[in-house]
């Protein structure tokens, strides 16, 4: 049975290698599971993930918290080549924008 409240991230994509769809969860990169249809993989992969979540709770195991309910501040620290660091502020300086501003767009794109 599936966890209540499973808010964890999960992909379902193709496997050439294995001819068969694999499903993968992001807070769980080391469970997978393969199978024939898209529906039937991720309903294995959520098992799955239910299955160790309970061994864990059992265990008195910290569990993942799914990225979708943890809070993010918005900052994180990227380092980059001076180079690559004097092209960026070049850019912004001629667009008009903070070196913050053109980072921020050149990512989300």
């Amino acid at each position: 049975m599936v966890i209540a409240n499973d808010h964890y991230t999960y992909r379902v994509t193709w496997s050439k290698e294995d001819n068969e769809y694999l499903g993968l969860c992001a807070e769980f990169p080391s469970l997978s599971w393969l199978d024939k249809t898209p529906e039937k993989t991720l309903q294995g992969i959520r098992q799955i993930v239910a299955d160790v979540v309970a061994d864990m709770q059992a265990s008195n195991e910290k569990i993942p918290e799914p990225i979708a309910t943890k809070q993010y501040s918005g900052k994180f620290m990227v380092r980059v080549p001076p180079e690559v660091h004097r092209n960026l502020a070049v850019q912004a300086a001629e667009a008009g924008v903070s070196l913050n501003r053109l980072a921020s767009s050149k990512l989300s794109q």
